[in-house]
């Protein structure tokens, strides 16, 4: 099956959470109590974020999760249609609550999150294989590892089976085989994503190079990483393509990570190359760091290019 009459420009397989969000002058450290200034409960989730992402960039995207039968879920479900998210496909569950983020963020914007999955745990191999079956075709299937990851491989597997380009966000970071690497046509870790994958401490350009080529060796298609404070940097075989950080007035880097996989799936969905989808990418994640919440600092497509231009 190819993608060229697909159905959906971005298919998202990944959790959905409420966020609480909390804002202070620094992060706490191991038993220290800070006081904030700032609280905000607002939609999340990697999958969540990374179908808005998709969505006010305009492109056809539908998610694959799961919530609990709770009014968290209910709101969550809610905010998700009125950006024009299909949610078909998120799956209610009694018994189990709707996942929930625990999100600390100073005043550089720098933040620190503690997730309590619910039911984000529970979608199976089967239950992501008969979602994506019954969606039909997709030009990218987008994921990460908040749900179990039997199931996100099944997700990566479909993908690759049906023809679509895979993008996975390997977060929250786990250790995972060639064999899953090799499923992975773009892998867009951060610097902590990279090191628990590779061994390699990336601080800056040279050791996200040094990431980008043990994980190429691996059997991943292209690389798209984070160096540091300098930038991003991506990678493919032959090579290699800088994206400095583009200057903003960050306050919440929650949501940056979700912002740059949302926009670079929308483009290479489009027929971008990586080099132009690349460059949009790294635009929307500087532009979600604005504004205080995960979903909040998703641009739009003119906010976008208003922002690329300057």
């Amino acid at each position: 099956m190819t993608t060229t009459s697909a159905t959906w420009d971005v298919i998202v397989i990944g959790g959905l959470n409420t966020d609480y969000v909390g804002r202070g002058a620094g992060l706490p450290r191991p038993g220290e109590t800070l006081n904030g200034d700032t609280f905000h409960q607002t939609a999340g989730g990697k999958g969540a974020n990374q179908a808005v992402a998709v969505a006010r960039l305009g492109g056809r995207v539908a998610l694959v999760g799961a919530i609990g039968a709770d009014e968290r879920g209910d709101e969550l479900l809610k905010r998700l249609r009125e950006e024009g998210v299909d949610v078909r496909s998120v799956r209610k569950l009694e018994g189990v609550p709707t996942g929930a983020a625990l999100i600390h963020v100073d005043d550089r914007g720098e933040k620190q999150i503690l997730a309590v999955l619910g039911a984000n745990c529970r979608p199976t191999p089967a239950d992501v294989t008969e979602a994506c079956e019954a969606l039909g075709p997709a030009r990218v299937l987008l994921t990460q590892f908040e749900l179990p990851l039997e199931s996100v491989i099944a997700a990566l597997r479909w993908g690759r089976a049906r023809g679509a380009r895979t993008v996975l966000d390997p977060a929250p970071a786990v250790r995972v085989s060639d064999d899953v690497l090799a499923l992975v046509d773009f892998l867009k870790p951060n610097a902590t994503e990279a090191e628990v994958l590779t061994g390699i401490a990336v601080t800056d350009r040279a050791s996200a190079k040094r990431a980008a080529d043990a994980l190429l060796s691996r059997g991943a298609g292209t690389i798209a990483i984070q160096a540091g404070d300098e930038g991003n940097l991506v990678v493919r075989s032959g090579g290699e393509q800088f994206l400095p950080r583009v200057p903003v007035k960050s306050l919440d880097a929650t949501g940056a990570g979700d912002a740059f996989a949302g926009a670079l799936a929308t483009f290479l969905a489009r027929g971008l190359s990586i080099e132009e989808a690349g460059r949009f990418a790294n635009a929307a994640a500087a532009h979600a760091t604005t504004r205080l919440g995960a979903q909040e600092g998703l641009p739009t497509e003119e906010e976008l290019r208003r922002l690329m231009q300057g």
